[in-house]
């Protein structure tokens, strides 16, 4: 009966800090499980917080723009990862965990090409610390307006370079539909208005 009390609180424990994770984490990966496709990994945050989560098949991971398997990330390599909530487990499940690129040393260079770098496509890209979940309920070529988990509406523009991703794989713009379940990483602009960098569907966020 002592041992059954003492389990308690330790459980609890765990439910809390999974609610402290935050969906949106950058940072070192330590390691991970190799054997299988599922299994666990951890990431050591910018303050040195160590975080747990839980990956599977469905788990999306990406380096240089190629789907790539967890087992093939290398411990040391910068990520970012999206997780969910498990109900019941003290870890988060992985939604997506992409590499992020090592900063290139500044090279000597005509003015014309570093205002090229600086203003590519590719490097403009925002990384993106705003994540939602909820279901396409309107759609014009500019703006998606999403019906949330948490009952409210999200509208967020649609970039020209947002990328969306059915089954971990890229596809085209006009492949989202209305009444789709999705999940988005955003962030704001200049003008403080939600903007979409990557939106995700399909098997990817059915339940496990």
């Amino acid at each position: 009966m002592r041992t059954l009390w003492l389990l308690v609180p330790l459980a609890w424990v765990g439910l809390a800090q999974t609610s402290a994770v935050p969906p949106l984490v950058r940072g070192v990966l330590l390691e991970r499980d190799t054997q299988s496709a599922a299994g666990e990994f951890s990431v050591r945050a910018a303050d040195n917080q160590v975080y747990r989560y839980q990956f599977d098949r469905k788990t999306y991971v990406e380096r240089d723009d190629q789907m790539i398997e967890v087992k093939r990330l290398e411990p040391g390599e910068k990520v970012e990862v999206v997780s969910d909530v498990v109900p019941g487990s003290a870890l988060r499940y992985a939604r997506t965990i992409h590499v992020l690129p090592e900063p290139q040393p500044p090279r000597v260079a005509a003015a014309n090409r570093l205002r090229a770098l600086s203003f590519s496509p590719e490097r403009s890209m925002p990384a993106g610390n705003l994540t939602f979940s909820g279901v396409v309920f309107r759609l014009t070529g500019e703006r998606m307006v999403l019906h949330t988990r948490e009952g409210g509406e999200r509208s967020l523009l649609l970039r020209k370079d947002t990328r969306y991703l059915e089954n971990g794989e890229l596809v085209e713009p006009a492949d989202l539909k209305l009444n789709m379940r999705v999940f988005v990483r955003a962030g704001k602009d200049l003008y403080d208005q939600l903007e979409a960098y990557q939106v995700i569907w399909g098997d990817i966020l059915k339940p496990r």
